[in-house]
């Protein structure tokens, strides 16, 4: 991290943050309208748009650095949080002491579902970041990056765990994952995503 700029460590810091949140916010179950999904539906797509805004202004070495060193602290502070607040709700610390399988595979599945995902976000997006538009690069980015990554994490943290609602429904809360990120991705994030960049390039970079 010595090597780091101060923005580079402030888009560590942020990954590392909703990577947390997020495996806290997927263990509270939300019913919307009759479909069932989880509270980190809404919280997770906001790694894709710091990957992109990394790529878009560090370049893909760099994002692939920053997306390596957020993965250890994102395992260890992501089982730490979601133990002490198993199913969203405050446990108590003394949890700490007894290994929650629950917890555990949450974990795993979210470090493997994130480096799989972002990494596969960074090379299509790397592929298309130099149109002349700045949009494409993160809509087909986080397209393609969302769906190996919820995928992935539901698959792992959810197929026949002891938690018998995920159990049941894992599949279908994938998807509707995959769509309600997709939609927030088109509506909310990709506009975000040009402000903060254009943010960054002019008042960070000096640009």
């Amino acid at each position: 991290m010595n090597s780091f700029s101060f923005p580079s460590r402030k888009l560590w810091f942020f990954h590392v943050f909703i990577l947390v949140l997020s495996n806290y916010a997927v263990q509270i179950p939300l019913t919307i309208f009759g479909i069932n999904t989880t509270l980190g539906t809404f919280t997770y797509p906001f790694i894709f748009l710091t990957t992109d805004l990394t790529v878009r202004i560090f370049g893909q070495h760099k994002a692939r650095k920053i997306v390596f060193l957020a993965t250890i602290p994102g395992l260890v502070l992501s089982y730490i949080v979601g133990t002490i607040f198993e199913h969203g709700a405050f446990q108590g610390f003394e949890y700490l002491t007894t290994f929650s399988y629950f917890v555990f595979r949450i974990t795993v599945a979210s470090l493997s579902a994130y480096a799989i995902g972002q990494l596969a976000d960074i090379l299509v997006f790397q592929r298309l970041r130099e149109l002349k538009w700045w949009w494409p690069a993160p809509m087909a980015s986080s397209i393609f990056g969302n769906l190996i990554d919820t995928l992935a994490f539901f698959a792992i943290a959810f197929y026949h765990t002891n938690d018998a609602f995920m159990a049941e429904h894992w599949f279908e809360i994938a998807m509707v994952d995959y769509a309600v990120k997709i939609a927030a991705n088109i509506v909310i994030f990709l506009p975000v995503y040009g402000v903060i960049l254009n943010y960054l390039t002019k008042k960070i970079l000096g640009k």
